[in-house]
């Protein structure tokens, strides 16, 4: 198991993309969060397989009809928490 710190920057608030993010996590079975940024960014943790997470990063990449990603941050960071489930956090 995997668990990886993203940030995404670009027009990424205002075009659905916390929800898209959402919904491809429980399509690939990941667990985490993700949630808007003040500065205009979006931030998750996404926690699963190599393989799933990998491909959630790279949907993060494309975003959803409307989003521009300028560039993407992404580190694995320690597994300290099990997620159970997928949300959406309040923005911080």
């Amino acid at each position: 198991m995997t668990t990886v710190h993203v940030l995404v920057y670009g027009r990424v608030q205002g075009v659905g993309f916390r929800n898209f993010v959402e919904g491809k996590a429980k399509d690939f079975k990941i667990q985490g969060w993700v949630r808007n940024l003040s500065n205009g960014s979006v931030e998750a943790v996404l926690q699963g397989s190599d393989s799933a997470v990998n491909r959630l990063i790279a949907e993060c990449k494309k975003g959803p009809f409307l989003a521009l990603v300028d560039k993407i941050v992404a580190r694995t960071i320690p597994e300290k928490e099990q997620f159970s489930n997928f949300q959406v956090l309040s923005t911080k």
